[in-house]
């Protein structure tokens, strides 16, 4: 690893001017703070002792794990606000174009051990706990994972974050700050349990609370139209009012100064409390506001299947956006007064739908704040968005009632009627009388209930507009959205999402990231991934396949004790590990996956001693969590731990399978069970996934995959070779004919999952009336397609079985994987839209700190 240089005395100017308020202010203030904080483990040990003492309140007679854990926190994010406060101002004095990426999620996982990776600092504090009677991997386990995110929308977004950092573009990330979360998972008597996850209960040392940051946002309400020579003015007043305050949680750069910055909201009341109705004896009422407005960011997708629940949802939606812009807008108008600027300083990504009411709620910033135009104003919008589509699922492309804005945002609601007129016109004059193409574009669903398509509106109203796979962008393009791709070809492009090599890599598996350094002769890769395609020169080496295989052991060791730990099952490393770890849903076929592990059962049941001695010892690991209200992927997870009772428990097979579901998984448990797996499944019926990023962190760290042509495997398969993946199942330009089979019922059920559904029925498995909508939706429905890639499926896992029995074939497949993803690395994929979409520029924060890195 590169020689960190502890500095004595760094000074923290980050030009060669005296700032002007110096002078102002007095010589002394910037006198007592011209130097970093030193890094060397003494000054280290101080610093966490100090927080501990006069931060936490606590003494050295009650100095525990979980004390020091925070206290080390608390004294490496003093050095990260150092390194944030030279970024800010760095960028304030060099005024580059900035990027604000708007995610609904950011699941970054544990922050400890990333910032101290990041800042180059890990000997030190490795070193300072040491002395102080503390291993810096139990101080980890003392973090709670932060509860910003779901799944693949969220942790791309904290990827994302990471390099755009470590490639030192100017950038801030923009979210909620919910108090549970999504929910802590648990598992009772097999069906998934809900509770809040209440992830601040012990504090969150990462953020700063921003008080002096907050804004007005307004719901309801009624708006006046106000006449003049001037023309027509549109206020929005009365209503609902509710204060967004912002926390800050710096993101450091890897071994950079730069350090950007997300910024989540959190809700509260305009009005912390009625007095007047207190003293009138009307409690309730009292506070009734105050909790109307914290609900606002409670919870991280509430479930709207009522209609208060899609209230609640836009209202979420709406308030992120509204103190987003109100925030760039007054960082863009401390420099700027020409509106004609904003596009050329502010680029805004919206990650997925869900924060497409920004569009409208800068437009009519513009207008109704600004006394902008409409032409001038709506040409600055669409500069300035860009939109990332993340699924071409029906369900997830968000349609608002039209009733529902109306009385939420009556402004909007106006605007984005008047954007629709104008871009029919557009359409009429491409497709002239052609009433299919106007409503087929339109913005607003005609129907029973007037719905706004806030895809739609995403599209209208951005320059840009990316899918995140090959595959997914053809299908945005040809099958989503094709009029809209004719209408605007020239805003239609592709960015393959990415992973970050440091967490996922370099943290999640210090085995094989020492590997790679190795072999490599320098740890560069962890910022230029392509290096570590090298790897493949020394593949032969017996020296290296023997690290592997005991790297690779290590880490299915440390699965086993965590399962053991957490699960209560025994499981053993020596087997194959079989892993399937993703939100649980019917296009992503968990489902497939265990009426594979029932057959697998009731053939090893039937076998001979003989044949069984043949057979691949697996250990089949489930993780994900349904949404609520999703009742069958909730099914799902009830079969899944009702077949593993059953097998678990059968001494029969004991040594020859294995089915564990780990619950509530997270960042921090897939950190685990990633490095572990031999292979992985990315199963999802082709054409319905839009890319996957598990599939990349497995296989970076040597994970075959078994799966279908479906997102980003497709990219992988170029990059690692089809023949070092276990490809199977209908093709995307297969999949219409299949469905239409399935409707024809000329689907004839492989006898061998006739036999699975048997069983089933039969109640091997528990309560077959538990588990019949299941079979239900497959035998008359089956629109994911499992009955017909079943047999397809057994015959690629029969693979599997045969090509784990030559090891040492196995290992060169597995170094083949690592080494050849240096594509699907997220800073690839920064580097794409800084050039691409957001044009924007690297700006390398100039300080004398930099000489550590």
């Amino acid at each position: 690893m590169s020689t960190t240089i502890p500095l004595k005395h760094t000074a923290r100017t980050t030009t060669g001017v005296v700032p002007p308020t110096e002078k102002k202010k007095g010589s002394k203030l910037f006198a007592l703070k011209t130097d970093f904080l030193k890094n060397d483990e003494d000054s280290i040990q101080k610093d966490i002792l100090d927080h501990v003492e006069y931060t936490l309140a606590r003494t050295k007679y009650n100095f525990d794990s979980f004390s020091a854990y925070q206290g080390s926190a608390y004294s490496v994010r003093d050095r990260l606000i150092e390194r944030w406060n030279e970024t800010q101002q760095y960028y304030t004095e060099r005024d580059p174009k900035r990027v604000y990426y708007l995610s609904m999620e950011f699941l970054m996982g544990r922050s400890l051990q990333n910032a101290i990776y990041n800042m180059n600092l890990k000997d030190e504090y490795h070193n300072a706990l040491l002395e102080l009677g503390f291993e810096m991997e139990d101080l980890y386990e003392e973090e709670k994972d932060a509860a910003l995110g779901n799944g693949g929308l969220g942790r791309l977004a904290a990827c994302f974050m990471d390099s755009l950092a470590t490639l030192k573009y100017p950038a801030w990330g923009y979210g909620l700050r919910y108090n549970y979360g999504m929910f802590e998972q648990g598992i009772y008597d097999g069906y998934q349990t809900e509770v809040p996850d209440y992830w601040l209960v012990a504090g969150n040392p990462w953020e700063i609370e921003r008080l002096d940051v907050q804004y007005t946002v307004r719901f309801y309400g009624q708006v006046t139209e106000k006449k003049s020579s001037d023309g027509s003015k549109f206020e929005w007043d009365h209503g609902e009012l509710v204060q967004a305050i912002a926390y800050d949680t710096p993101v450091p750069g890897y071994h950079t100064t730069n350090t950007n910055n997300i910024r989540l909201w959190s809700s509260k009341p305009h009005k912390e409390f009625d007095l007047d109705a207190f003293n009138g004896g009307n409690y309730l009422s009292a506070v009734e506001a105050k909790q109307r407005s914290e609900n606002i960011t409670s919870v991280l997708y509430p479930n709207d299947n009522t209609y208060s629940g899609k209230e609640l949802r836009l209202k979420q939606q709406y308030f992120f956006v509204a103190a987003t812009l109100c925030d760039v807008i007054r960082r863009f108008k401390k420099s700027h007064q020409n509106w004609q600027d904003f596009p050329n300083k502010v680029a805004i990504q919206l990650n997925d739908t869900h924060p497409t009411i920004g569009v409208v709620e800068l437009f009519r910033k513009l207008i109704d704040e600004e006394g902008l135009q409409w032409e001038e104003a709506w040409d600055i919008v669409t500069k300035t968005f860009a939109y990332t589509n993340h699924t071409i699922l029906p369900e997830a492309l968000e349609m608002w009632p039209v009733s529902l804005i109306e009385d939420l945002l009556p402004r909007h609601m106006q605007l984005i009627y008047g954007i629709n007129h104008r871009f029919l016109i557009q359409v009429t004059q491409k497709w002239p009388g052609d009433i299919g193409k106007m409503r087929g574009l339109s913005i607003i669903q005609e129907g029973e209930e007037k719905r706004v398509r806030m895809a739609h509106l995403a599209i209208v109203g951005s320059h840009c507009v990316n899918g995140v796979a090959a595959m997914h962008s053809e299908l945005v393009k040809h099958k989503v959205f094709p009029d809209f791709f004719c209408l605007w070809p020239e805003k239609f492009q592709n960015k393959t999402n990415g992973v970050t090599p440091r967490r996922w890599i370099e943290q999640a598996n210090p085995g094989l990231s020492a590997i790679f350094t190795k072999w490599l002769g320098t740890d560069k890769w962890t910022t230029n991934l392509e290096l570590v395609k090298g790897i493949k020169e020394h593949m032969d080496n017996p020296e290296l396949i023997a690290e592997w295989k005991y790297v690779k052991q290590g880490n299915k060791q440390r699965l086993a004790e965590f399962i053991l730990k957490h699960c209560g099952i025994h499981v053993n490393p020596n087997a194959l590990f079989d892993v399937h770890i993703k939100r649980i849903h019917e296009y992503k076929r968990q489902l497939l996956n265990i009426l594979s592990v029932i057959y697998r059962y009731l053939s090893i049941k039937k076998m001979s001693p003989k044949d069984r001695a043949q057979v691949v010892p697996r250990v089949v690991i489930f993780a994900g969590k349904a949404a609520p209200g999703y009742v069958m992927a909730k099914r799902h997870i009830k079969l899944i731990n009702s077949v593993a009772e059953v097998i678990n428990r059968d001494k029969e097979v004991d040594q020859y399978l294995k089915v564990v579901f780990i619950a509530n998984y997270n960042v921090s448990i897939a950190q685990v069970i990633v490095p572990a797996s031999d292979i992985n499944q990315q199963i999802s019926t082709a054409g319905t996934e839009a890319s996957g990023t598990s599939n990349m962190k497995f296989t970076m760290n040597g994970s075959l995959i078994i799966g279908t042509l479906d997102g980003a495997n497709v990219e992988i398969a170029e990059e690692v070779g089809q023949e070092n993946m276990f490809i199977f199942g209908l093709r995307t330009s297969e999949v219409e004919a299949a469905r239409e089979k399935m409707t024809n019922k000329e689907v004839n059920i492989d006898p061998r999952l006739q036999e699975v559904f048997l069983n089933i029925e039969l109640g091997t498995f528990g309560p077959p009336d538990v588990f019949r909508p299941i079979l239900d939706s497959l035998i008359f429905s089956d629109f994911y397609l499992s009955i017909q890639d079943f047999p397809l499926y057994l015959d690629s896992q029969a693979s599997v079985d045969e090509l784990w029995k030559d090891q040492s074939a196995w290992v060169k497949k597995s170094i083949i994987n690592s080494a050849s993803t240096y594509f699907f690395s997220s800073d690839r994929a920064m580097n794409e839209y800084a050039e691409q979409i957001w044009d924007i520029k690297p700006c390398e924060v100039e300080t004398t700190l930099n000489r550590r890195y």
